[in-house]
């Protein structure tokens, strides 16, 4: 007989005909949830840690309380404010400790859970994997506390995350930001080359190649900081720091960069093609041949001259306002095209309405070496 689940009453609310119902979070998302909950600063994290210090275990669910009450029994009904020190108090006791999801009550202790036996799980302890199939049967996040190994690990829908030390994740971070400045200064240094190409009208598909795979190093070691902050918690704010002055705004010239080399330079395929590459295995991004293929090529070959929209470079000079390069763009077709205009007809820049068109072609020439 399979065991009887009483859903919340969130959950057995119905939703209005013609009513949208709210999307449900997918596993990474309650997993982020969950990792958010636990680090350094929160009260869950200041009591595992002191379950830990004490040398203890624990089994505790978070949330779906009513699903969670159904698949145990005994126990101690509680029904008192959460506080770190009482959730490490109550772990001294066997069984598991249920708290709400807002982490503002403390239901039960020493509970008894009951799941069933036949719910997959690759864990061998007793304890991981009672969480394991309570995580299966509930939308509940568990938390087990090893006694003998002193590790915490979360469960949600049957997904395992082992928390990590601030020492441990502080070195990791480390790393990570020596690999952000190390990218950064290769990427700022061959996009100054490149733009000196794009105005030289001498751009390769080979260089398009080599500063498409710094610019997705930099973004792929950005987001494992991300998640290293995340864990971090209120230990993570330097870190925080440090990641946005060497990221900044790096994410919407990446998107300038494939729209100016992009068969459909959309703001739309820009982004398609943006999660294209960071889907894509590391190694894919140092083939020109299948960065073409990406950008919606597939008669291009590594010595191939590409001509760009000029979109980035624009961008970067200080007369050209917001959504100003399209309009530029639009107008002349490419970058080469308005440098061979630009002095001869400096009128069609007017009427974009293009303040100071001197000062544009005086900054483009500048970046092009042309002028002092």
């Amino acid at each position: 007989m399979e065991p009887e689940t009483n859903s919340s009453a969130a959950g057995d609310a119905q939703v209005p005909e013609g009513a949208s119902a709210e999307k449900e979070p997918t596993i990474e998302e309650r997993l982020e949830e969950a990792i958010a909950i636990t680090a350094p600063g929160s009260a869950v994290r200041r009591a595992l840690d002191m379950i830990i210090a004490g040398h203890l275990g624990a089994l505790i669910c978070v949330g779906d309380t009513d699903t969670v009450l159904s698949a145990g029994n005994d126990g101690f009904p509680l029904n008192i404010s959460f506080t770190a020190n009482r959730l490490f108090e109550l772990s001294k006791m066997d069984g598991a400790i249920v708290v709400d999801r807002d982490l503002t009550q403390i239901l039960r202790a020493n509970f008894h859970l009951n799941p069933d036996p036949s719910l997959p799980t690759s864990e061998t302890g007793m304890r991981h994997r009672t969480a394991a199939r309570m995580s299966l049967l509930t939308k509940a996040l568990v938390i087990s506390v090893s006694e003998r190994r002193q590790v915490v690990n979360l469960y949600v829908g049957g997904r395992s995350h082992q928390l990590r030390g601030v020492a441990e994740l502080m070195t990791s971070a480390s790393q990570l930001i020596t690999t952000l400045q190390t990218t950064r200064q290769a990427l700022d240094h061959a996009l100054l080359r490149l733009t000196t190409l794009e105005l030289d009208n001498y751009v390769t598909l080979a260089d398009v190649t080599t500063i498409l795979n710094y610019f997705e190093t930099l973004m792929t070691a950005a987001d494992e900081i991300d998640r290293c902050v995340v864990q971090l918690g209120s230990e993570g704010r330097t870190v925080e720091m440090q990641r946005e002055q060497l990221v900044g705004d790096m994410e919407s010239e990446y998107l300038l960069m494939i729209r100016d080399y992009a068969r459909d330079s959309s703001e739309g395929n820009a982004e398609a093609i943006r999660e294209k590459l960071h889907a894509a295995d590391p190694s894919q991004w140092r083939s020109p041949k299948r960065v073409a293929k990406v950008l919606g090529y597939d008669d291009l070959r590594e010595d191939s001259v590409m001509v760009p929209l000029g979109l980035r470079t624009l961008s970067r000079v200080s007369v050209v306002r917001e959504g100003m390069a399209d309009k530029i763009v639009d107008e002349y077709g490419n970058l080469r095209e308005l440098m061979d205009d630009i002095e001869q007809n400096p009128s069609r820049l007017d009427d974009l309405g293009v303040k100071n068109p001197s000062i544009l072609a005086d900054s483009l020439y500048r970046m092009w070496g042309k002028k002092e």
